[in-house]
C-alpha cells in the first residue's frame, strides 16, 4: 500500500512549510498537449502555478530553482491526489540532473523522495546520506531518512534522525516524529499521551503540521481500541480542508473495520481515479451489494494487470488483498503479501501478511511478522487479533 510510507514522507513537506511504476519522462512542448486532467478547475491557483512553472521550465531547462519548484509541486499532488503518475511528471522536471551520481543537494533530497515513493529504498538512502553529509541542515534530508527507516523497521536509527531534526522543524513535528517511532515500537500509551498534550499545547501550529500530528494521533488511537478518539481525530483532519489521499485512506480503513460501509462509500465517492482508494470504495460496495462493485472490481483488475506489464510494484500490498478479497485465491495473495514483506515492515504490510497467511490456511507463512510483532513490541489491536487466529490455525492443522 503505498499510503503507509506517505504518513510519514509527508512529515518532509511539513518541515519544508508546504501543504497537502514511474511514468516514462516527459515534458510537454507547450500547453495544447495534454498531461493529464487534473482534479482542480481550470482557474485553480494550482493549475495557474503549474502551468506557469511548466512554461518557464520549458524555456530554461536547466534552470534548478524553477525544476525543483515543479517537482516538488507535483510531488505534492501525488500526496493529495494519489495519482503516480504525477510522480513521473516530477522527474521529468529533473531529468538534466537524473541521471548525475552528484546532482545539487535539492535535487538528491527530491530525487530521493520520488525513489522512495517508488519503492527503491536503498538508492533513496543513498541519496539522503549524501545529501545531509554536504547540507547537514537539511530537515527534508533528515525527516525522509527517518521515514525510510521506520518503512524498514529500523526504528532506532529513525528514532535518531528524528532527534536530528531538532532546530530544523518545529518542535511539535520533531515531537511527532519521535512519538511515532515510540508508537511502533513498544510504548503506544506513552507515546499516544505525549503527542496528544503536545499537539494541544501548540494551538498556533500551521494547518499541515496539524494536519500531519492529527492524523498520527488518529491512526495510534485507532491500534490502541480507542474508536471515539480515534474518529474524532480524524472528522478534524477532514476539517482543515486539506487535500490529502493518506487521510482518506486510513480513515477508510478505520471505517471499514467498523463495519460502516455507506460511510466509506460517501467518503470515496468520486475518488477512484486512485488505485488505492479505489480499491477500499470497492470492498465497501461489495459488501453492500452494490451494483457499481463489479465496475470497480474490473477496473482494479485492469489497472493492476497494466501495472504488471510496466513491471510496476507499487501497489503490491492492495494487490495482495485483491487477490485475497476479490478473486479469493489466497495462494496468490500470500505470495504478493510475502513478495511486499521484503521491503516493507509496517503495521499494515504485516496486517495483509497474516490475513493472507489465514486465507491460505499456512499458519507458517505468518513468521516474518509474528517475529517482527515480537521484536517491534507494538501495540496493534487489530494485528493482535489476526495473532490469535494464527495460533488458532497452528493449533488446529
Amino acid at each position: 500500500m503505498r499510503y503507509k510510507f506517505l504518513s510519514v514522507l509527508l512529515i518532509a513537506f511539513v518541515v519544508l512549510g508546504c501543504t497537502g511504476s514511474i511514468a516514462a519522462p516527459f515534458m510537454p512542448a507547450n500547453d495544447s498537449v495534454v498531461l493529464e486532467r487534473l482534479p482542480f478547475k481550470a482557474s485553480d491557483p494550482t493549475i495557474r502555478a503549474l502551468r506557469r512553472l511548466r512554461d518557464e521550465l520549458s524555456n530554461d531547462p536547466s534552470n534548478l530553482e524553477k525544476a525543483t519548484a515543479l517537482a516538488s509541486r507535483y510531488y505534492q499532488l501525488a500526496l493529495a491526489d494519489g495519482d503516480p503518475r504525477y510522480i513521473g511528471y516530477a522527474q521529468a522536471a529533473l531529468a538534466p540532473w537524473w541521471t548525475l551520481a552528484d546532482p545539487p543537494v535539492p535535487v538528491l533530497v527530491l530525487r530521493a523522495t520520488l525513489r522512495q515513493y517508488n519503492h527503491d529504498f536503498d538508492s533513496a538512502l543513498v541519496d539522503l546520506n549524501k545529501a545531509t553529509l554536504r547540507e547537514p541542515r537539511s530537515g527534508t534530508a533528515w525527516s525522509l531518512l527517518a521515514a525510510v527507516h521506520m518503512v524498514q523497521a529500523e526504528y532506532v536509527v529513525a528514532r535518531k534522525e528524528c532527534e536530528n531534526l531538532h532546530g530544523l522543524a518545529s518542535e511539535l513535528i520533531v515531537l511527532a516524529c519521535v512519538a511515532t517511532v515510540d508508537n511502533l515500537s513498544g510504548q503506544a500509551q506513552s507515546s499516544y499521551a505525549a503527542l496528544r498534550n503536545a499537539y494541544e499545547a501548540t494551538p498556533n501550529a500551521t494547518p499541515a503540521e496539524k494536519l500531519w500530528v492529527i492524523t498520527r494521533l488518529a491512526e495510534m488511537a485507532d491500534r490502541l481500541g480507542r474508536s471515539n478518539e480515534a474518529e474524532g481525530y480524524f472528522k478534524a483532519a477532514l476539517a482543515l480542508d486539506i487535500t490529502d489521499a493518506y487521510l482518506q485512506a486510513v480513515y477508510a480503513e478505520f471505517l471499514l473495520d467498523e463495519n460502516r460501509m455507506n460511510d466509506v462509500v460517501s467518503l470515496l465517492k468520486g475518488k477512484e481515479r486512485s488505485d488505492v482508494l479505489l480499491v477500499r470504495l470497492a470492498l465497501a460496495e461489495k459488501a453492500s451489494d452494490l451494483p457499481q462493485a463489479k465496475d470497480h472490481e474490473a477496473a482494479i483488475r485492469a489497472r493492476f494487470d497494466a501495472a504488471r506489464m510496466r513491471g510496476d510494484k507499487l501497489h503490491i500490498q492492495d494487490e495482495a488483498r485483491f487477490f485475497l478479497y476479490f478473486l479469493k485465491d489466497p495462494k496468490e495473495a500470500l505470495r504478493l503479501a510475502q513478495e511486499n514483506w521484503q521491503t516493507q515492515h509496517e503495521p499494515s504490510d504485516a496486517r495483509m501478511l497474516l490475513e493472507a497467511a489465514l486465507g491460505a490456511k499456512d499458519a507458517a507463512a505468518a513468521k516474518p511478522a509474528l517475529d517482527w510483532l515480537a521484536q517491534s513490541r507494538i501495540e496493534d489491536r487489530h494485528l493482535e487479533k489476526l495473532v490469535r487466529q494464527i495460533a488458532q490455525l497452528g493449533s488446529n492443522p
